[in-house]
């Protein structure tokens, strides 16, 4: 007999594995309660039983809980979510974890992937904007290069060079992720790429009072090419 968790229940389990010290790192990130202080590693505990009730999934996320918010995205079947839904869920994301990765890692392995970048990089609003940015670059890791729209992705690639170091901060972020992703899983786009970290040079963001540093994009795909990896794939984006 399957036995279904009820949304105190998950609380109760998040709460018991809450840290201060997870918590006070959380927060120096820009996460804002409530939240427990959950490490992904032990939330991740939860995922399988969450899983089984996608209702729950979503009542997760809608509590405000940062930690709840992320355990939702680990458990949420992105090939079943609908527009509305990651609609609201883009809205709600107020810091850059659930913005640029929950939502974002969703959105990218939905129906809607494209559809959702698209608007959602146009947005007036930081973290709709950054979410947007990040859907695209996720879209572009786990998609076969034959179904990418490389006209368009050359496009982009040009905005960021004319517009990056006067984008809002994670925007900026997220510009600089998107160009290493295309540089690192699109054989075709590697060079166009590359121009544009030369041309973009390191990129500032403030990353608050962390030790957290912004990788420069030429010195990353170079890496990638070091070691041979240049065009593979993710199969999932979600983690």
């Amino acid at each position: 007999m399957q036995v279904t968790l009820t949304l105190e229940e998950v609380m109760d389990k998040l709460e018991a594995m809450g840290t201060e010290q997870t918590k006070k790192t959380f927060l120096r990130h820009g996460a804002q309660e409530p939240l427990f202080g959950v490490r992904i590693g032990d939330m991740k505990k939860l995922v399988k039983d969450v899983k089984k009730d996608q209702a729950l999934a979503k009542a997760l996320y809608d509590t405000g809980n940062a930690d709840a918010m992320y355990l939702a995205g680990l458990t949420v079947n992105p090939k079943t979510v609908t527009k509305d839904m990651l609609q609201q869920w883009v809205k709600q994301a107020y810091w850059y974890t659930p913005a640029e990765y929950t939502v974002a890692n969703i959105a990218a392995e939905s129906q809607y992937a494209l559809e959702l970048a698209r608007e959602w990089m146009k947005s007036p609003s930081e973290m709709i904007a950054t979410c947007g940015w990040s859907t695209y670059a996720n879209h572009v890791m786990i998609t076969a290069d034959v179904q990418l729209d490389m006209a368009e992705i050359r496009e982009l690639l040009q905005q960021i060079a004319k517009s990056i170091h006067t984008e809002r901060n994670r925007v900026r972020y997220t510009m600089n992720s998107f160009v290493i992703s295309v540089g690192a899983s699109v054989k075709e786009l590697h060079e166009d790429a590359m121009r544009v970290a030369e041309q973009i040079g390191p990129v500032r963001v403030d990353m608050g009072q962390t030790a957290c540093k912004v990788p420069l994009a030429t010195e990353y795909m170079n890496k990638i090419a070091a070691r041979g990896s240049l065009g593979m794939k993710k199969k999932t984006c979600i983690c």
